[in-house]
């Protein structure tokens, strides 16, 4: 599913963010991305996502090569892809369910499906009785349930999370988990990128640590 082969990325002011990261992550797979803050996770998550290219090396989605891809292919790869980040990036001035609706719209759904879809995948996250509000009308944690919402509501391959429960407290940081835990039952592979350890402790699954860009655990419980 996603394949990494000696990876690179440099910056000429900030230096060298990743190093020579070699990586299989295989379909359906839940894995988190850890290490310290500056290790390289928000940049890794960035080049699978083409937000940034490697200085070298080959990174592999589904089969595509995305390091050689054209810029206007990047957005039917995106298709495949939802991306969660830590401060939502929802549209503060667009409903809750003009924010989910979003990416259907944009991909030229119909009416009748993008009402539904955004109805179910609003209930799914319990946030169907707030589908009128505005962001701003909502705690963090409830913006960072839309924000997921609207992540999952294309039935992404892959879902691409960066520090999601940063912010958040326990109880909230767990219903978030819930929900990505049954994104990847449903079969869509998960990228967290975190540095929570209680998180991973009471969810464990594969740890990719790295420090100072380098890749220097591969650990399965």
């Amino acid at each position: 599913m996603i394949q990494l082969y000696n990876i690179c990325k440099s910056y000429s002011k900030d230096g060298t963010a990743l190093e020579d990261v070699n990586l299989k992550i295989p379909k359906g797979d839940f894995v988190y991305i850890t290490g310290p803050s500056g290790a390289g996770k928000s940049t890794l998550l960035k080049l699978l996502y083409v937000a940034e290219r490697p200085t070298r090396g080959q990174i592999l989605i589904n089969g595509q090569n995305v390091t050689r891809m054209s810029v206007a292919k990047i957005p039917f790869l995106r298709r495949q892809l939802g991306i969660v980040f830590q401060d939502f990036k929802l549209i503060n001035s667009r409903t809750i369910f003009e924010n989910v609706a979003f990416p259907l719209e944009v991909r030229g759904r119909k009416r009748f499906e993008v009402g539904k879809k955004v109805y179910q995948v609003l209930k799914n996250v319990g946030l169907e009785h707030k589908l009128t509000k505005f962001p701003l009308q909502l705690s963090g944690g409830e913006q960072q349930r839309v924000a997921i919402a609207r992540a999952l509501v294309m039935e992404p391959l892959v879902l691409l999370a960066d520090e999601p429960t940063g912010n958040l407290d326990l109880e909230v940081t767990l219903e978030i988990m819930d929900l990505f835990k049954g994104a990847n039952a449903r079969g869509t592979t998960v990228l967290l990128a975190t540095h929570d350890r209680e998180m991973m402790r009471r969810f464990p699954r594969r740890q990719i640590c790295l420090e100072n860009g380098r890749l220097t655990e591969d650990w399965i419980p």
